[in-house]
């Protein structure tokens, strides 16, 4: 009897036909963690169940995610309810959820954000501390594992933008228990090397394929690093601890090599552009300093030099004309002076000034005469001072009071017996 033989395709529709007959597969529900999430452009959801010990592929339908009442994301811990069925395309069962609530966070994603908020509390993200990553590096290394896209995404995209760049693989374990080891022994034997830029990552994966760049150890190796740091771990959408602290954060490991170094077309193009730009500056200079001879060797003056000699000699004349003319008129303005003083009446009568100052000097006599206290004292008035203080006022004194009195020919102290206000 010979076999009856069928397709590939008949065989995963009848076993999706017997699945969806399947009562107690038409209606589950499950619990478990989110991994490997993926919100497509059109509103669907792909993503991975699993527990500790299995895994399930998982898809939700935009029209049933409109009852979410949370953003799904890896790490998060749901319940769910759908039916299980076969996608045909690819013979592999899932579950196509119809409705989705949260069940807590997992145990990785509360990992995560402890550690970030850690770090970034110690200043590990500020972005004062990020270094440089150089325009236009000699020699650059790479921490990522030996084989896989990775590897190759980084040397394709570096040999193809800047040739002439070195490059150093330090080859490392990208993931297991050990990497996160492995990874920071790495970054510190990079430090070892004359290099300028150290590109560290891995090709894409679930979060726990990426988790040893989300280890504390492997932050701080980069932090520490005294080359610049771009991490390259995953794809556009995976963030871990390493993109935060890294120098600079790329999207994949190829974008990682297009930021590390220059575009050597561009460069070229630069380059050719500037020697234009240098070459037309240079020849515009040529052209004005030509034009600038010719109007030198065109000029009046040299033609005909003496020409300015003649004018700086007619100009000496005029100054020297000026300074004379300035000199007669000070001299005129001295001895028209002189000959006022020389002429004037007390020059030609001096004994008419001595008789002048010396009735000055008489007036003046007089008067500090009539101003002198001893001529006061000589017509038998006396100055009557209490401690040293001229007593002008009766009001001034008291009975006993010790009084000084000066006479013109001496002094007395005197008591006082009375005091009379009259």
């Amino acid at each position: 009897m010979n076999p009856e033989y069928i397709t590939i395709s008949e065989l995963n529709h009848y076993i999706k036909g017997v699945m969806d007959d399947n009562i107690f597969l038409n209606k589950v529900y499950l619990k478990g963690e989110i991994s490997n999430f993926k919100a497509h452009t059109r509103g669907h959801l792909y993503f991975t169940l699993k527990d500790e010990g299995s895994r399930l592929n998982a898809v939700m339908f935009s029209y049933q995610t409109n009852s979410l009442k949370f953003e799904p994301a890896d790490g998060m811990k749901v319940l769910v309810c759908g039916k299980i069925s076969v996608y045909e395309a690819t013979g592999s069962y899932q579950i196509y959820v119809e409705s989705m609530e949260q069940d807590g966070l997992g145990n990785l994603y509360i990992e995560f954000e402890k550690l970030k908020k850690k770090l970034a509390a110690e200043g590990l993200f500020d972005p004062d501390k990020k270094q440089k990553i150089p325009k236009v590096p000699k020699k650059i290394g790479i921490v990522t594992a030996s084989t896989g896209a990775a590897i190759r995404d980084i040397l394709t995209t570096i040999k193809r933008r800047y040739p002439i760049c070195e490059t150093i693989l330090f080859p490392a374990l990208v993931q297991g228990n050990e990497a996160a080891k492995d990874i920071v022994k790495k970054i510190e034997l990079a430090n070892t090397y004359d290099i300028d830029t150290l590109i560290v990552g891995r090709g894409g994966g679930s979060i726990e394929d990426l988790w040893p760049f989300n280890e504390e150890i492997v932050a701080r190796a980069i932090y520490n690093s005294r080359v610049p740091v771009i991490s390259a771990v995953g794809h556009e959408i995976d963030f871990t601890i390493a993109d935060f602290v890294a120098d600079l954060r790329a999207p994949t490991p190829t974008a990682a090599a297009e930021l590390a170094v220059p575009d050597i077309n561009a460069i070229k193009t630069y380059l050719d552009g500037a020697i234009k730009r240098s070459t037309l500056s240079v020849n515009n200079i040529i052209d004005g300093r030509r034009q600038q001879l010719a109007s030198y060797m065109t000029s009046y003056i040299l033609k005909k030099p003496t020409a300015m000699y003649e004018i700086k000699e007619q100009n000496l004349d005029f100054l020297i004309d000026k300074v004379n003319k300035e000199m007669r008129t000070i001299l005129e303005g001295i001895n028209i002076r002189l000959f006022k003083s020389v002429n004037s009446y007390v020059m030609t009568n001096p004994e008419i000034l001595y008789k002048y100052k010396k009735q000055n000097l008489e007036h003046i006599v007089n008067k500090l005469d009539v101003l002198n206290p001893m001529n006061t004292l000589k017509r038998g008035y006396a100055i009557i001072k209490k401690d040293e203080k001229v007593i002008s006022d009766s009001q001034k004194v008291k009975k006993d009071d010790i009084i000084n009195v000066a006479l013109r020919n001496g002094k007395i102290n005197a008591k006082v017996l009375e005091v009379s206000n009259e």
